[in-house]
């Protein structure tokens, strides 16, 4: 695991380019370029999972952002979190174009990284990024923070070497929202996050894992709700409006109220070439 005066020499002192090599810097203006060319496009993997969101990735799996979402993941290069954030920005506003409330918070959730993975790596790579994108977004005055609410709920197969099929098969079930903490997920829009897609069979549980977080606490407030309602509190019974917008009565109206399905959608930093649709015929 690393220590502390490693992050801290990693800042102060880099030793060379995440993405290329060049010495004494954490990331050469050509890297730094490559990680947003093109800007930020959708993805779709072929075949696309069951349950994927809409996509969004900053930049192509490849080369030079190949080697800086390694050196980041795999080599503890904390210092690139930064600029991977920025570029996590950049797909996350893409994604939010389609609409939704402006003045809703920006709720960025990590897919998360396995347990044993995170202490072999001593951190958290898509948790890390999200935090800086967070970041970014704030100074560019949009509201957003980060809902580190998923957790895994059973051990999983390592991912190598599987194809998509059996990466979904892999990962059914394997994630839920950590208890109590739905309800955080109906402050504002829900945006997954993680650094790279590749089937897109992890951010399809994560968005399963989501919805069903967001049912079962639906449920059980407005159970709350009509159990009141029963014994006589006065509340007044919801319209077909209120109704509508899946709000109970006298709750203000905001984007992280409406079906689940309507909130979610997820950024990258990266994802493969042939995923992107510009490159489809």
């Amino acid at each position: 695991m690393r220590g502390w005066w490693q992050d801290l020499t990693d800042l102060v002192l880099p030793a060379e380019c995440g993405g290329c090599g060049r010495s004494r810097t954490v990331l050469c203006p050509k890297c730094r370029v490559a990680l947003s060319a093109g800007g930020p496009g959708r993805v779709r993997p072929v075949p696309e999972p069951d349950g994927l969101p809409v996509v969004h990735a900053a930049a192509r799996y490849a080369d030079e952002v190949r080697a800086v979402l390694l050196a980041h993941k795999e080599r503890g290069a904390l210092a690139l979190a930064a600029p991977l954030g920025a570029a996590l920005a950049g797909a996350v506003r893409a994604g939010l174009v389609r609409g939704g409330a402006a003045d809703a918070p920006v709720l960025l959730v990590p897919v998360p990284s396995a347990r044993a993975a995170v202490r072999a790596r001593g951190h958290d790579p898509a948790r890390r990024i999200a935090l800086a994108a967070a970041g970014e977004l704030r100074r560019d005055g949009l509201p957003a923070r980060v809902v580190a609410v998923l957790r895994q709920r059973r051990a999983v197969a390592d991912q190598a070497g599987l194809n998509s099929l059996q990466r979904q098969q892999n990962l059914a079930g394997a994630l839920a929202v950590a208890p109590g903490a739905a309800r955080l997920l109906r402050e504002g829009r829900v945006v997954l996050v993680d650094d790279l897609m590749t089937t897109g069979a992890s951010l399809a549980e994560a968005a399963r894992a989501v919805k069903a977080g967001l049912i079962s606490y639906d449920e059980s407030t407005n159970a709350v709700y009509t159990a009141g309602t029963r014994e006589g509190r006065g509340e007044r019974a919801a319209g077909p409006a209120e109704r509508e917008a899946g709000r109970r009565p006298g709750q203000p109206g905001m984007a992280g109220t409406a079906g689940a399905d309507d909130v979610i959608h997820a950024a990258v930093v990266a994802a493969p070439s042939d995923s992107f649709e510009i490159n489809r015929n």
